[in-house]
């Protein structure tokens, strides 16, 4: 099929505008999927290819040609970020053909709100929690707003793919197709996707259709990686003695006191380019953007830094995204991964990882928001460590990131893994959530009635009648719910209380966030504000606190110099065991990689030394001297943990195990009496009779993980921890090679 000619007249003319001389692989093998198939569809193409063309060319030229009677079509993506950036590049596209684009969420005014609900029609763009939002408060009007709905297009579905936010919007979707009466086809995008057929059947779920994969011709991509390692005191791992020279001389004599020499290179790096700073969370990024701007403080020079993270004011990010948009702009933007995804900033020439990211999805990503514009993308990561004290042990003395960073590149380079979609998963906190939900947006239901519509979405096809039967009991003594007097369900007071917060529509852990102000500008939120007096950073800058007002969350600040570490909350890491391997594998190979620069060639080559000499990846236990040891599992996080707890509660009075000290997931440092023959033996046989991970839960644990866990019955919780969490197989699997 000429699939060009087969594009309804205004995208011709769209082309036609912007002098694409032809249609690229991800569009033409697009068109032939969405054209000439009824199943749902999986665009999976590298960063920049065109896929949000690719699926609306087609979709929008079916729509035009058969005007729904609602909105058409539904776009979900994850950020708001990203929201904004697409809407203005699909309003451009719908403008000449008449085709409404609205968006929907937090920052959007009610007024362009109201409107939509006058006349719902053409492409919604909204997050999930908005999505639940208007399926809780306008349930009543959603077979109107959606009732001849067409498409639902899925923006970015790899970061979906691992966490209940991806669980939530499936079930939304399969709520509102059974309230609306219909049965979009889907559409997910991404540039990130390690096992296609797992993320088809993902997408698919619930639809009753299959997925179509096209196999799309990717063009050779050129990239740019470099990996340099500094301490933050010299020597560097390259230099015998203490440097005549840092850097440059120049920025020596201006650096702040206490500077870091790789926030130094950093900022050597950045002058006079447009540029992305990622680092792992969000105080991270405070640090790194203040000390940035002490820099250009100490050499009198204009701040070229802004700032961009989930706990800053919507002012502050718009305001860095439109900046880092302008052409010509040369600043660099310190983040976290609210830049990671989608939105297009242009013409940018670097991008910067502060160690190493978690996950290969992310490292791609980060890269992907380079290499645009005809360009190769290009990343620079800079691993950053102390100094090992002199008798330190050998764990403090293998540079656990760097050699992270080699894995996460090589496991790509060498087979294009990325990170599969959960499976096995328990998620008893949404089973809560959309259960809430459903009662509150649905109104009075049997019990009956509310299990069937819960329980037959495909997210829950691991929870029993019985486990669902155990949480309304719970909810019913705790005030929840409340049974009427003809058997029915409704939301009870305590109920009431939880999902009339606004922060119930969201399923991701939050804590209680405090509004940031100097005067009336809105800087921020914060957890956890200290008392008056003491200092605060935020937005890239240090502030001392005039006043915390705690019955309306408001903590009061004028700007102040100084340092001080910024605090939002914990960040977890998930690592998968693929990545722990190759990280083993890499300090028993001789291999040169040839993006290592000096420093960090010179840091490998150590880390190598002292792996063979200590037999570190010949065996997993090993002696640290005297009755200490060690054990290096080289497994991923939720492996690891479940070991953890096996050793703990199933093998530590047997060994006489104590000291125990975890870096998750790196290694187990402890002391035992009892041999190493002792050691094998006794993990060995404590795996091989464990059935039940339910054994892994301490006596009178009750371990919260995900957001609702608290409101759950302690039973239920320790089931979603043992069998949705913790890896017993992997940790098994592990065991058996001692």
């Amino acid at each position: 099929m000429d699939i060009y000619s087969r594009y309804a007249p205004f995208i011709q003319d769209f082309i036609y505008r912007n002098r694409w001389e032809n249609l690229r692989a991800v569009q033409q093998a697009a068109g032939e999927a969405i054209f000439e198939t009824d199943e749902n569809v999986l665009l999976a193409a590298s960063t920049a290819s065109g896929k949000t063309e690719a699926a609306f060319f087609p979709v929008l030229t079916l729509i035009s040609e058969e005007a729904p009677s609602s909105v058409g079509v539904l776009y979900i993506a994850p950020l708001k970020a990203l929201i904004n950036d697409q809407f203005e590049r699909l309003e451009v596209l719908c403008d000449e053909a008449g085709i409404p684009v609205w968006h929907w969420h937090g920052d959007v005014s009610s007024d362009t709100k109201r409107k939509m609900l006058k006349d719902p029609s053409g492409i919604l763009q909204i997050t999930p929690e908005s999505l639940e939002a208007m399926l809780m408060r306008k349930h009543a009007r959603i077979p109107e707003i959606f009732g001849d709905l067409k498409f639902v297009v899925i923006d970015e579905i790899h970061s979906f793919l691992r966490s209940d936010r991806g669980g939530q919007m499936l079930c939304l979707l399969e709520r509102l197709s059974r309230i609306a009466g219909v049965n979009p086809r889907r559409i997910g995008l991404s540039a990130t996707i390690g096992d296609i057929r797992a993320v088809g059947e993902y997408l698919s779920a619930g639809t009753g259709r299959g997925t179509v994969i096209p196999r799309i011709k990717a063009p050779g991509a050129d990239w740019r990686i470099n990996m340099e390692h500094f301490y933050l005191t010299a020597p560097q791992a390259s230099e015998d003695k203490e440097p005549e020279k840092e850097i440059d001389d120049e920025l020596t004599d201006a650096a702040p006191e206490a500077s870091d020499p790789g926030l130094g290179y950093i900022f050597e790096h950045t002058e006079g380019k447009k540029c992305l700073v990622f680092s792992n969370s969000r105080e991270e990024c405070e640090a790194v953007t203040h000390e940035l701007r002490q820099y250009c403080e100490a050499k009198n020079e204009p701040d070229r830094f802004l700032i961009h993270h989930g706990n800053l004011s919507t002012a502050y990010r718009l305001s860095a995204e439109d900046i880092i948009k302008e052409e010509g702009s040369m600043v660099t933007v310190c983040t976290t991964s609210t830049l990671e995804l989608g939105i297009d900033i242009g013409r940018l020439e670097r991008a910067f990882q502060i160690d190493a990211p978690f996950t290969v999805s992310s490292f791609l990503q980060r890269m992907g928001r380079t290499g645009r514009r005809g360009t190769p993308s290009e990343m620079w990561f800079v691993m950053r460590e102390e100094h090992a004290e002199q008798r330190a042990l050998l764990p403090a003395c293998i540079p656990w990131k760097l050699i992270q960073g080699i894995a996460l590149v090589q496991v790509y380079l060498e087979e294009r893994w990325v990170e599969p979609p959960r499976k096995d998963i328990y998620p008893y906190s949404l089973l809560y959530h959309q259960t809430m939900s459903e009662l509150f947006s649905g109104g009075e239901l049997t019990p009956a009635v509310l299990a069937g519509r819960i329980l037959n979405l495909s997210y829950f096809k691991n929870i029993s009648a019985d486990d669902f039967k155990c949480l309304l009991h719970h909810l019913l003594d705790n005030s929840q719910i409340e049974q009427t007097e003809r058997g029915g369900l409704i939301i009870g007071l305590e109920g009431e209380r939880i999902v009339n917060n606004f922060r119930f529509y969201a399923v991701f852990q939050d804590n209680e966030e405090y509004s940031v102000r100097c005067g009336s500008e809105e800087l921020g939120t914060l957890c956890a504000p200290p008392p008056a007096g003491e200092m605060i950073a935020i937005a890239g800058n240090v502030w001392v606190v005039e006043e915390v007002d705690h019955k309306r969350h408001q903590v009061y600040c004028n700007p102040v110099k100084g340092n001080v570490p910024a605090y939002f909350g914990d960040v977890p890491g998930d690592i998968n065991t693929k990545i722990l391997k190759r990280m083993k594998q890499v300090l028993e190979e001789n291999d040169i990689y040839p993006y290592l620069l000096k420093n960090a060639s010179a840091r490998l080559k150590q880390a190598r030394v002292l792996a063979g000499h200590s037999a570190l990846t010949s065996k997993p236990l090993i002696n640290l001297g005297d009755r200490m040891y060690c054990l290096f599992p080289w497994i991923g996080s939720y492996a690891f943990l479940a070991l953890e707890r096996l050793i703990k509660i199933k093998c530590k009075d047997i060994l006489g195990i104590k000291g125990f000290i975890s870096q998750r997931p790196y290694y187990m440092q402890f002391t035992m009496n009892a041999t190493e023959e002792e050691f094998y033996e006794t993990i060995t046989n404590e795996a091989e009779k464990l059935d039940d991970p339910m054994d892994l839960v301490f006596p009178g644990e009750v371990p919260v993980f995900n957001k609702y866990d608290t409101m759950l019955p302690e039973e239920l919780v320790k089931k979603g921890f043992a069998y949705g969490v913790l890896d017993t197989a992997g940790m098994k699997e592990c065991v058996k090679s001692f």
